[in-house]
């Protein structure tokens, strides 16, 4: 038995996410798929993270384990082959040890959110980006932003159905970062609560578009308090983009 370590990218629009589903296509059923076109084998595939409905993945991790060990580039190239009909690509494939798990042995996860501020509506972006069709102010959001990192209560940006037992998580760090037209919301923490970071989006576009102060963000978050924060941010926006072991 050999254990397989796989980076991912995917475009999660015509998926329901990473985890396979009854009401549509994940990403997990095309990989177990894959590998069981390669090799014959059933496995269960495990992920670093479970991407929602429409979330894209530049450096998704998982790992499989393969009876009949093989050469890491072949696996990699068997399994795009077999991907080729999809918008999944395997960046790279790495035989680790057994003690090794993509959930479990990561320390860290790195996601980005896409926002474009501009007039016109989006063509070769859409479906890849949030649109928001107003100039947005990135050093307010920044601004903003720095009350966010630490251990804290983030309720007001949890998602009334998410399943984790406590609202208090550790963010490491969140940077607002603007490049012309688009807007880049970067976050690390170990782990996040469902829809976290969208509504992190969401929030700080309130900032942007001077609908928000700075104290009305600040007061917002330390309420704990959902029905108090600003709007769920699309998923097109969010992009899985690291895990650190």
């Amino acid at each position: 038995m050999q254990r397989y370590k796989l980076v991912i990218e995917y475009d999660g629009g015509g998926f329901v996410g990473w985890q396979r589903q009854k009401n549509g296509l994940g990403v997990q059923q095309c990989m177990e798929e894959a590998v069981a076109n390669f090799c014959g084998e059933q496995v269960t595939i495990f992920a670093a993270g479970r991407t929602d409905t429409g979330v894209h993945a530049l450096g998704q991790v998982a790992h499989i384990d393969l009876e009949k060990a093989t050469n890491s580039d072949k696996v990699r190239d068997a399994l795009n082959h077999h991907l080729k009909d999809v918008a999944i690509s395997v960046l790279s494939a790495e035989a680790v040890d057994d003690d090794f798990h993509a959930r479990f042995s990561a320390q860290q996860r790195a996601y980005v959110y896409r926002i474009i501020s501009r007039r016109s509506p989006l063509t070769i972006e859409r479906g890849r980006a949030w649109w928001v069709p107003v100039k947005l102010d990135a050093e307010a959001m920044q601004k903003a932003a720095e009350v966010l990192p630490g251990k804290h209560d983030f309720s007001t940006f949890r998602a009334a159905n998410c399943q984790s037992d406590s609202p208090f998580k550790t963010l490491d760090d969140i940077q607002v970062e603007q490049e012309g037209e688009e807007i880049r919301i970067h976050v690390r923490a170990r782990s996040f609560l469902y829809h976290q970071v969208r509504n992190f989006a969401g929030s700080l576009k309130l900032v942007g578009e001077g609908r928000w102060s700075f104290e009305d963000f600040k007061s917002a978050f330390e309420a704990a308090d959902r029905t108090k924060g600003g709007p769920t941010a699309p998923p097109e926006g969010l992009y899985f983009t690291e895990v650190i072991y």
